[in-house]
């Protein structure tokens, strides 16, 4: 007559060793791939960290076989580049504060601006005491023909500066306050609209103006902000001159 009894086998050292590896990986949210677990859960972690790695190998520690002791040698290998890593990314984030410090414009820095001009990014630009007026255009690439269009208060083009071919970079231009008639025009502040082609390819150009810097705003935690007249809010960074 057959037996119906089951054979019930005592789990091996091993066995044991990968519960407690797979229970210490579920307890920092993340599941192993293989036969027990194929697919990452929902939201789990994808790397482990300083307090995963030592879970892990306490577990490793606790459930080795007796008669196949885990190598020391392997071990503080393993320790010691896991503490490489930990102290490259730490240093890492020190650096990128640092950084951050550094390139961030201070309170006094922004408070010199005061009271000066600028030259940065905008349409809108003022006379100078001594009539006209100066600026830039910023092209994304070399150009053939580029058109800086002057436009008065009232909208009404007064002048067209053709700048000619230009290379990729910066180009100035200064414009004397006459019309094409040799007029002098006092109808600002004036509009600054620039265009530029290579050939028949459309390339991208930015307007500079110059501008005076009315008053300074300091952000709590943050990078100050300078008011310049008709541009409103500028990041130092912005700014291209002073003068």
């Amino acid at each position: 007559m057959a037996s119906n009894s089951l054979n019930l086998t005592a789990p091996s050292a091993a066995d044991a060793s990968k519960s407690a590896y797979d229970a210490a990986l579920s307890a920092s949210g993340i599941k192993r791939t293989g036969a027990q677990a194929n697919t990452a859960a929902k939201g789990s972690k994808t790397t482990l960290g300083q307090e995963d790695f030592i879970a892990l190998m306490t577990a490793q520690l606790k459930n080795q076989d007796p008669f196949k002791p885990v190598d020391n040698t392997e071990m503080v290998a393993q320790m010691a580049q896991f503490s490489s890593v930990a102290g490259i990314s730490d240093m890492n984030k020190s650096l990128a504060a640092i950084s951050a410090r550094l390139g961030a414009t201070s309170t006094a820095d922004a408070m010199s601006f005061v009271g000066r001009n600028v030259l940065t990014e905008g349409k809108t630009a003022y006379e100078r005491s001594t009539g006209g007026l100066a600026g830039a255009v910023e092209l994304g690439g070399a150009a053939s023909d580029v058109n800086v269009a002057i436009a008065d208060k009232d909208g009404k083009i007064v002048k067209n500066l053709q700048l000619g071919e230009q290379p990729q970079g910066t180009a100035t231009f200064d414009w004397n306050g006459k019309d094409d008639a040799g007029n002098t025009v006092e109808n600002g502040p004036y509009t600054i609209t620039v265009e530029a082609a290579n050939k028949s390819a459309i390339v991208a150009a930015t307007p500079l103006v110059w501008a005076p810097v009315q008053s300074a705003t300091l952000v709590p935690g943050g990078e100050p902000v300078l008011n310049v007249a008709g541009l409103g809010e500028v990041k130092p960074a912005a700014v291209r001159k002073v003068a």
